[in-house]
């Protein structure tokens, strides 16, 4: 396995950086094969400012860890921390309603975000920070509040988005409403789960609004992203709704809809992924977890909720032949320090670059090996 080294700790293997030529980074060491038939890594990493949550993404990274004895890679360079293991057979089946909640509000907000790609009303307004904001951005965040409002009404939400740009551009305004006031679920049942379509105008702003809570280190608090990877979701590359559940600072469930990656869940990560989701495969997947219950994958839907499978990672025996991916936009990460990186372990392949959470759903599904992301 790979482990941090400290700087008096420093074996004739280890790696150097030119970063920090003096220090060891990595040291790659045999890793014991688990006494159990096979363990889930479910990854959920929280951000330290509840305001930065969902910009930084919905901090909730689902991983599994593969049955025989793969390297785990569990530096910081490459993953995050704050990590725990479960079996993947739970004798006691917890959060069943907020999981399928937030199932079905991502899934509706998938149907939204598609309608918005595919009828090319990918108008954009200008945020402080100067990132494109879609109406996407707004729609999806609506949706998924109003789900919630419907089911756990005292539930906090920290969102991204509010409605004062709508309430002040009527174009705008009625633009969206007429993209949204249709959005539903083909499965009845399952759309009047959370909420039904908006009734009116007002609804949807107060939806809106609904996820301005600061946060905090107690209570229930939703933390969503209507659209992680908004520069790949309006070239029609990779993009995700994620959506999580934190109560008393603590991640309980995670659920992460990537409409452009590969329904199959063995497809290889490639660059034609990365650039234009999979032109000519069936694509769509909902990933989701509830801490100590594992991490499953399957079909993004319009409808009810589809069965399920569960994930792992897929055995790294020969470091030199996995596959490692990274964000897309050099501004994230120093590439040319994570191709050095690669280079120093022996991977030859070129990186596959992902924008969203969707690189974390390929390492943990098998199609990928590593994320790897330097500070830029």
């Amino acid at each position: 396995m790979l482990r941090e080294q400290s700087r008096d700790d420093r074996p004739d293997c280890s790696l150097q950086s030119d970063i920090w030529p003096s220090d060891p980074v990595l040291e790659l060491q045999p890793m014991k094969r688990p006494n159990y038939p096979q363990a889930n890594l479910f990854n959920l990493c929280r951000s330290r400012d509840f305001c930065s949550i969902a910009l930084s993404s919905i901090v909730v990274l689902i991983l599994a860890l593969s049955l025989s004895g793969c390297p785990r890679i569990l530096s910081p360079l490459v993953t995050p921390r704050y990590l725990f293991t479960s079996s993947l057979f739970p004798r006691k089946m917890s959060y069943q309603q907020e999981l399928l909640v937030a199932q079905l509000a991502v899934q509706r907000a998938a149907i939204l975000t598609q309608k918005v790609f595919y009828e090319k009303t990918k108008g954009t307004l200008s945020k402080d920070d100067f990132s494109p904001v879609t109406k996407g951005d707004f729609g999806a965040q609506a949706l998924i509040i109003q789900a919630i409002r419907a089911n756990f009404p005292q539930d906090e939400v920290v969102g991204e988005e509010d409605a004062d740009s709508l309430r002040e551009n009527d174009a705008l305004r009625n633009e969206m409403w007429n993209l949204v006031k249709d959005i539903k679920l083909t499965d009845a049942e399952s759309d009047k789960v959370i909420g039904g379509p908006f009734k009116n105008e007002t609804e949807m702003l107060d939806a809106l609004d609904g996820g301005k809570s600061p946060g905090g280190p107690k209570g229930r608090i939703w933390a969503l992203d209507p659209i992680d990877g908004t520069k790949g979701f309006l070239r029609g590359g990779q993009y995700a709704v994620c959506l999580g559940l934190i109560e008393d600072g603590d991640v309980k469930v995670g659920v992460i809809g990537c409409p452009n990656l590969p329904l199959d869940d063995s497809a290889p990560l490639s660059a034609e992924i990365g650039q234009s989701g999979a032109a000519g495969t069936e694509t769509g997947v909902l990933f989701s977890a509830v801490k100590g219950q594992g991490a499953t994958s399957r079909p993004l839907s319009d409808g009810a909720v589809r069965e399920g499978k569960a994930i792992s990672m897929r055995p790294v025996t020969d470091i030199t032949k996995a596959c490692f991916c990274e964000g897309v936009e050099a501004g994230h990460s120093a590439q040319d320090d994570n191709a050095e990186v690669a280079r120093r372990l022996g991977i030859n392949s070129p990186s596959v670059r992902l924008d969203s959470q969707a690189k974390y759903c390929s390492i943990a599904r098998g199609a990928g090996d590593i994320y790897l992301r330097l500070p830029s």
